[in-house]
């Protein structure tokens, strides 16, 4: 979108936004609102001259208009938390929309709750609905910044969710929805970025970017089995509630850098019993929210935990929210344990012959995470450092990286791409990874190359 279409976007969501307020603090009728209706009218005039169509759309809390990000505004916070709070993340206008199918609209979205049905409203030139899973926003709007503001609203988001459970004895279900619809629409969108931000280990939050790493990596594996856009919701949704138990959990032992006691063990042990309990309480929760925190501890070959559970078959959404669960675990940094490589997560995973975790998942989560994952710092064997941009799924120990520094470590301003699974292993140049490395131990945020 050019500099005037922009601005002409910024436009209509502002008179958008005029109007939804309008008719929010005065009653049918009132003169205000007709104007307001009639600036918005023209507003989308002007650029259906332009254009057939004009898609509004929410991207996490990022307003697009036709795929152009639009720069945040306060006065757009409240149409960006309404149309949230309802479930719409795509309103399209098509030209020769009239005004009373804009007043219909208003309307719709003054009075819907979060419960409706966003497909229950349509007119002839104006559509409503949530982005489907097979979509895509290309250009900057899917940019890895853009990623990374996702990410760490969903970890604030997630905090939020946590503390309601702890202080309100539920669950704040309308802010995980909300952050939910937005992951998993950035999952179809950019998966690859999406999943090298789980790659940073940030001890002071570890609780909840657990949650938000779990259901990422537990919508990632499902985004390989299925295109249906609420299922994908589900899983997220019961997956970033895996752990929810813990609110009961005493601090003292959640955070004890010790090996725990037996009884301290058990203690922690309920939190699957006490999650799957808060869960079946939580009005509007997905019924498989309480059964995966039943389950995420339990193994194909009966052991785990609740003791003395036996399942002849474990949840397809249970399984895949155990091995994110334990890989994420794993290669994080807590009080009592160094973060393991993902190489080696990977063989814990495959540990007992594959009688605790189903193998063909295994190597599907393996195939989409690599043995170096999208995001991780390594060192090539010319002993340059490079970042991995990319998992080659047939061969996950050769991926795409992204050239970063020379081979005596300075960095270089020409950086460059290099597949590993096409190097030629003749060549002086570098062909395969030695080792990833800490991106605590270089001066650039290894990120910022993707």
């Amino acid at each position: 979108m050019s500099t005037s279409r922009a601005q002409l976007g910024e436009e209509l969501l502002r008179r958008l936004a005029a109007a939804l307020r309008s008719c929010q603090l005065y009653s049918k009728g009132h003169p205000i609102i007709g104007r307001n209706l009639e600036s918005l009218c023209a507003a989308l005039a002007t650029l259906h001259a332009l254009t057939p169509s004009i898609v509004i759309g929410l991207l996490g809390d990022q307003i697009v208009v036709d795929d152009a990000p639009i720069a945040k505004a306060e006065a757009l916070g409240p149409l960006a938390r309404r149309l949230q709070q309802i479930g719409v993340e795509r309103i399209t206008f098509d030209r020769g929309v009239t005004q009373d199918e804009v007043r219909e609209l208003i309307d719709w979205i003054t009075s819907a709750d979060a419960s409706g049905d966003v497909a229950a409203f349509s007119t002839a030139h104006v559509r409503i609905g949530r982005v489907s899973v097979e979509q895509r926003v290309e250009g900057s709007s899917a940019d890895m910044a853009t990623m990374k503001r996702l990410y760490n609203d969903a970890v604030s988001a997630a905090g939020s969710v946590w503390e309601a459970a702890t202080t309100e004895g539920q669950p704040d279900v309308a802010v995980a929805k909300t952050m939910i619809d937005g992951l998993a629409q950035a999952v179809a969108q950019n998966r690859t970025a999406l999943l090298a931000l789980t790659t940073v280990k940030n001890y002071d939050n570890y609780t909840f970017t657990h949650m938000v790493n779990v259901s990422i990596l537990t919508m990632g594996q499902a985004r390989g089995l299925t295109d249906n856009g609420a299922l994908l919701r589900e899983l997220g949704m019961a997956a970033l509630m895996h752990d929810i138990g813990k609110v009961k959990t005493p601090l003292e032992i959640l955070n004890n850098p010790e090996k725990l006691t037996d009884e301290e063990f058990a203690i922690m042990r309920r939190h699957t019993v006490d999650g799957a309990e808060i869960l079946r309480g939580t009005p509007e929760v997905p019924t498989l929210a309480p059964v995966i925190a039943f389950e995420h501890h339990l193994r194909t070959d009966g052991t785990g935990y609740p003791s003395g559970i036996a399942r002849s078959a474990l949840n397809i959404g249970t399984m895949l929210c155990s091995i994110a669960d334990v890989y994420d675990a794993m290669r994080s940094n807590r009080v009592y344990q160094k973060a393991l490589p993902a190489e080696r997560v990977l063989e814990v995973l495959k540990r007992s012959d594959g009688k605790q975790f189903d193998q063909h998942l295994v190597r599907r989560f393996a195939q989409l995470v690599g043995i170096y994952p999208a995001g991780t710092l390594v060192r090539l064997n010319t002993n340059e450092l490079a970042v991995v941009k990319m998992v080659h799924a047939p061969d996950p120990r050769r991926p795409q990286v992204r050239v970063a520094t020379d081979r005596r470590g300075k960095r270089i301003e020409a950086t460059y791409d290099v597949n590993l699974w096409e190097a030629n292993l003749e060549s002086d140049g570098p062909s395969s990874v030695v080792a990833p490395v800490d991106p605590d131990t270089c001066d650039f945020d290894p990120l910022s190359l993707m």
